[in-house]
């Protein structure tokens, strides 16, 4: 038996390769495919299934591509309904997989048809659970995300306490844990960094799964502190559910060198968006007027789906050298299908063309310190609520640069504004989007509000209202 994690950062997700006996099964596969076709042809084996978890919200699957190339049957929990050819197991349905086991549990809660898949060794021992977005490592899945349900989350809430309590923790304390996603994912609230862990350890250290806590207390606190989920979540879900063009197919419309006259022409023709992808300080240096940043170097998948509304939006790259094809993969990982090529020689070719350049001012922290004791500036502060209520500049206007589209009225452009995220990489992003939608009286604080506070500014912290 075999169990391989492969896990990818930029999602915080972790696919799974298991094999017995010359057969394999993937768990929650990635939208590019051939890496799982290629390791099982080089362990001479075949894929026989594809398990899905749930309907993705948050990236979307390989099992539609996976399935046609190889024959294998997409399995999903009880409940699920696809337009394409998929079985729908049973709770406590057995699935042989050469010489092991996996059972399906049917874990409800957040989404219906959620589904853990219990894996049986050899000698009849349970081995492993694949929790999908049901059991994190420190945490649960939110739920809030059920496509097209009259439940409320208050109900889900309560189907994912029993779940929990019937179907998981019953489980002997050793046997592994392997989830769908690991810190930085936004389908619950306090991931943990590790990727792999026990029942046991979840017992004593994951706040949903204690014993004493009553379904009542389980539902408030799995709600509190939940933030509205990013716009694209429900699109990729019924991506998942309803079928996708194949991969192959979106790489080879997408990854097209194109000379800076043709580029300009089908960005204006098509009315696509410049994104660009490098990082931010190129950007910074010299960039396509409009267009929009979010580098490869970050969580740039996340941050297209929260920010670029429009899922079949035309898209056009700017990209470092030879990352014109990661670029594309990653957009598609997301939905993001309707990219039309990358700018060939990058940003010098468009100054050899004789093109516009625009350019972003950065100034350290340290400058940005003098700057706000001489005068009286507009500071603005694009890092997520908790970071910013956590400890933050006295006198900042704030709101995260994940729900700028929705407070675009609270800044105007007769204002100059100073911006900030903790690190650098969001700000130039806010930046980005501000200047395309005519701001132009802008200032990116490099190093964010790490830098800051090296500082002597004056910096408000937490106060937990049950001490006022």
């Amino acid at each position: 038996m075999k169990i391989e994690q492969l896990y990818t950062s930029c999602l915080a997700q972790g696919a799974y390769y298991i094999e017995s006996n010359g057969e394999v099964a993937i768990i929650d596969p990635l939208r590019e495919t051939q890496a799982y076709i290629e390791k099982a042809q080089n362990n001479n084996s075949k894929i026989k299934y594809i398990f899905e978890t749930h309907f993705h919200a948050d990236f979307v699957s390989g099992h539609v591509d996976l399935a046609k190339k190889t024959g294998a049957t997409i399995i999903y929990g009880p409940g699920a309904e696809t337009t394409y050819d998929s079985h729908i197991a049973k709770d406590n349905e057995i699935f042989q997989l050469g010489n092991i086991t996996i059972k399906a549990l049917h874990t409800p809660g957040h989404t219906l048809e959620s589904t853990t898949y219990l894996l049986i060794d050899e000698n009849g021992r349970n081995h492993a659970i694949f929790s999908g977005d049901t059991l994190f490592l420190g945490d649960v899945g939110r739920p809030d995300l059920a496509i097209k349900s009259d439940l409320t989350k208050e109900d889900l809430a309560a189907m994912l306490f029993d779940s929990l309590r019937n179907k998981i923790m019953p489980l002997a304390d050793d046997v592994i844990v392997y989830p769908a996603h690991g810190a930085g994912s936004a389908c619950g609230k306090n991931l943990s960094k590790e990727t792999v862990g026990t029942i046991g350890d979840q017992k004593k250290t994951n706040y949903a799964l204690r014993a004493d806590m009553t379904k009542e207390e389980f539902v408030k606190e799995v709600l509190d502190g939940i933030a509205p989920p990013p716009q694209y979540f429900a699109k990729n879900a019924m991506l998942n559910k309803l079928g996708y063009d194949a991969f192959e197919t979106v790489l080879n419309t997408g990854n097209i060198p194109l000379n800076p006259d043709d580029f300009e022409g089908i960005a204006n023709h098509e009315e696509a968006l410049v994104l660009d992808v490098r990082p931010q300080s190129d950007y910074i240096k010299g960039h396509i007027p409009n267009s929009i940043f979010i580098g490869l170097n970050g969580g740039f998948a996340p941050w297209v789906g929260a920010l670029i509304t429009d899922i079949k939006q035309p898209i056009l790259l700017v990209v470092p050298e030879g990352k014109s094809e990661e670029a594309v993969t990653r957009l598609s990982r997301v939905g993001y299908d309707n990219t039309l090529g990358y700018l060939k020689g990058g940003i010098d070719a468009w100054k050899i063309a004789g093109k516009d350049i625009s350019t972003l001012e950065s100034i350290s922290a340290e400058t940005f310190a003098t700057r706000v004791k001489n005068g009286d500036i507009n500071i603005l502060d694009v890092r997520k609520d908790g970071e910013y209520n956590s400890m933050h500049l006295e006198n900042a206007q704030h709101f995260a640069l994940d729900f700028i589209n929705d407070n675009m009225s609270e800044v105007t452009k007769d204002k100059a504004y100073h911006i900030h995220c903790a690190g650098g990489y969001r700000s130039v992003i806010a930046a980005s989007i501000l200047k395309a939608r005519g701001f132009h009286n802008l200032v990116d604080i490099a190093g964010g509000f790490g830098a800051i506070k090296k500082t002597d500014l004056p910096t408000k912290d937490f106060v937990c209202p049950s001490t006022l």
